[in-house]
């Protein structure tokens, strides 16, 4: 008599199915997390998707239409007349990080006083203020801001992109999206100015309104979130490139000094620091070589400071580029990044150091932007 197979009921075989979907479920979460971990479609953008004044109109819906008072972000959106859909999900959502909305409760929203400041002013620079306060709090737009203040934007748009991928963590399919909207913020913000043809960014981290110490805040916490992955020793120096005669002379000690040790690093500069017996470049050969980055004051096209920068360049050392005008910056530096001050600004001083500051670490962090030559 031939062995009878048993086959499994119905019953026995729910179980399994059951398991076998609960398997498919937590490959497709899996999946989905691996996709939103990677920069695919689902990332949530970590900056505004839109212009500060292109999301402005809900939250100024809001405040005219609702007397300012909150109410859900579906309200809001009828107040300005527009339907509820994903784009307009994401508009309120930019409106947000640029501090147009404030959240008072969860699902709920209201206008803030950079809005009202906006869409009211009630003296001829409110609007300007209050949208600059808006982009100093919108994520990675801020701290792009922050890294080209007092720089000339790059003259190509591949070298903006690579530095908001590589530096800033930009996923490379949203960086072309993200450089449309942080140049239109500047625009409108009246950050940008013609300088020979360049478009160079302007540096408010310190302006006559401002409430005393606020600046410093702003600049102080930007220095930290730069100085994150960068290990710095006490050993480390910084040697400084710059003439020794005033008034340039007397900024070594009013600004270069303060700035170094700030980005943590011993300063360094011939006249002063450099001792023992033998020639001047001899010294000034050993200081090179022993410092870990290089500032160079390019105001005045002095010789000795040209040189001593041609001595950088070709011991592939980073060099910070400073300079009070253009016209003083070899045309053959001018493709790597330069700090210009504006010894007009009443808060010049202050602005240079923490500039400089920054500057240093980021030559240390990301070598490849301040060596003329890298090593190949």
């Amino acid at each position: 008599m031939a062995e009878e197979t048993s086959q499994p009921t119905a019953t026995q075989l729910e179980p399994e199915k059951r398991k076998d979907k609960r398997k498919k479920s937590s490959k497709r979460r899996k999946g989905a997390k691996t996709a939103n971990a990677s920069g695919k479609r689902g990332t949530p953008l970590g900056f505004p998707k839109h212009p500060i004044l292109k999301c402005l109109r809900i939250p100024m819906a809001v405040l005219e239409n609702n007397a300012g008072k909150e109410c859900t972000d579906r309200e809001a959106a009828k107040f300005a007349g527009i339907g509820w859909s994903g784009q307009t999900a994401v508009e309120i959502s930019s409106a947000i990080k640029y501090g147009l909305f404030q959240r008072p409760s969860p699902g709920k929203v209201e206008p803030t006083d950079i809005t009202r400041r906006i869409v009211r002013p009630q003296k001829p620079t409110d609007k300007v203020d209050a949208i600059r306060e808006a982009l100093l709090k919108a994520p990675l737009i801020s701290d792009i801001y922050k890294h080209y203040r007092g720089e000339n934007l790059p003259d190509e748009t591949s070298f903006l992109a690579n530095t908001a991928t590589e530096s800033f963590k930009i996923p490379a399919d949203r960086v072309n999206e993200f450089i449309s909207v942080f140049i239109e913020d500047l625009e409108d913000a009246q950050l940008l100015e013609e300088v020979n043809g360049k478009k160079r960014v302007l540096d408010i981290t310190h302006t006559p309104s401002e409430a005393a110490g606020v600046a410093s805040i702003t600049t102080d916490d930007h220095l930290k979130r730069v100085s994150k992955g960068v290990t710095v020793e006490a050993t480390d120096t910084c040697f400084v490139m710059m003439p020794f005669a005033a008034p340039l002379g007397g900024y070594y000690v009013s600004i270069y000094e303060p700035a170094i040790k700030k980005a943590g690093l011993t300063p360094v500069r011939a006249d002063t620091d450099i001792f023992g017996t033998g020639k001047i470049i001899d010294q000034i050969w050993t200081g090179l070589n022993r410092a870990k980055v290089l500032v160079a004051e390019l105001t005045g096209r002095n010789p000795n400071v040209l040189y001593e920068l041609g001595l950088a360049h070709a011991l592939h050392k980073p060099v910070v580029l400073i300079s009070s005008n253009e016209a003083d910056v070899p045309f053959d530096v001018r493709h790597v990044r330069v700090i210009y001050y504006e010894l007009t600004d009443p808060f010049w001083g202050e602005k240079l150091i923490a500039k400089v500051a920054e500057n240093i670490i980021s030559a240390i962090k990301n070598p490849q932007e301040a060596i003329q030559f890298p090593k190949e």
